[in-house]
Order: C-alpha cells, then structure tokens, then sequence
C-alpha cells in the first residue's frame, strides 16, 4: 500500500492535482472535504465532535486501505482544528501494515492562491471561496500546524495539474515506489 499525502493551503490545487495523479497511477482517491463534508453535516467545523469524527474516519481509511493493500491519494489542508499528533497517527498506521507514505507539499503564490479561491468549482464542496474570509482566518491563525516533512515540494504558480502530477509519478518512480 501506498499513500501519497498531498498537502497544502486552501485552493492550492491540491484536489486538481490528485485526480489527475490518480489518473496516472490508478490509485484510489481520498480527498480532505468527502469526510469534512460527511462530519460537518452533522457537527459544526471545528467543534469537538467534528473533530473527533473526521479524525476517526481519516485514520479507520488508512487502516482498511493498508490492510487491503490498496494504494490512496489523500488531500489534507493543514489547519489549527486539526490535532497536532494527527500525521504521526498516519504515518503509524501505513507503516506499521508495511506501507509507504509519500508526502507532498504544495505551494503557490500568495496572489494566485487569492485568485484560485473564487474558482466556481470550490462550491461543489463547502470549500472556502472568500478571500476576506481567507484573510481573516489567515491572520487569526486558522492555517497554522506543525510543520510537515516532504519528499517533494512543489511551487505550482504556474504549473498546470497535469504537468504537476506527472512530476509527482516522476519522483513516485525514480524513488522506486511501488505500485506506479
């Protein structure tokens, strides 16, 4: 099992980026709002209960796509309502089932971000699309968390999702990961 871990700030492109890597290498898709979705229909983001519940679903994934040896992309936005221990929870979980995580950091200008964030398609799902409401939670702090290590780092200004997921099974096959 292989879990590609695609991380990054709201509207980065993590989730365009994913379906076209899924794409590439058939892996499984497992994006951030199919659970923040699934418990914020029922728990107000960021309460405790919202909290627990997306964490026991995200991490009861992992454990049955390890055990069952099927390979995912999971998209994580990196914010404060998440708890601090919670990649060390994942990385225990697809390791300890003889798995492989690879985690990859997206980046894009501050600008481009703020212009991504009005794209129609964020409505699909309840994505934050407001620029002064990004703002805001910016400066209140919303988006910060502990540091993630990455394998890759890629600055996706003005890379296209195709161009950005090839260069993801690139680095997937040069490290000789399984499955790709």
């Amino acid at each position: 099992m292989q879990l590609v871990f695609i991380h990054g700030a709201p509207a980065v492109g993590k989730l365009t980026v994913a379906r076209e890597l899924a794409a590439l290498t058939g892996f499984r898709l497992f994006h951030n709002h199919l659970t923040v979705d699934l418990a914020g229909s029922v728990f107000g983001f960021g309460t405790e209960s919202f909290v627990r519940l997306r964490e026991d679903i995200w991490l009861a994934t992992f454990r049955e796509a390890a055990r069952h040896d099927v390979s995912l992309i999971f998209t994580f936005a990196p914010e404060s309502t998440v708890t601090k221990g919670f990649v060390n929870k994942v990385i225990d979980i697809v390791e300890a089932a003889g798995g492989e995580i690879v985690f990859v950091e997206l980046t894009c200008a501050e600008a481009e971000l703020e212009r991504r964030l009005q794209n129609p398609s964020r409505s699909k799902f309840d994505k934050l699309s407001s620029v002064d409401q990004y703002r805001t939670l910016k400066e209140a702090g919303a988006f910060q968390y502990p540091a993630i290590p990455s394998a890759l780092s890629l600055d996706i200004t003005h890379a296209g999702p195709e161009a950005t997921a090839k260069l993801i099974v690139d680095y997937l096959v040069s490290t000789k990961a399984t499955g790709v």
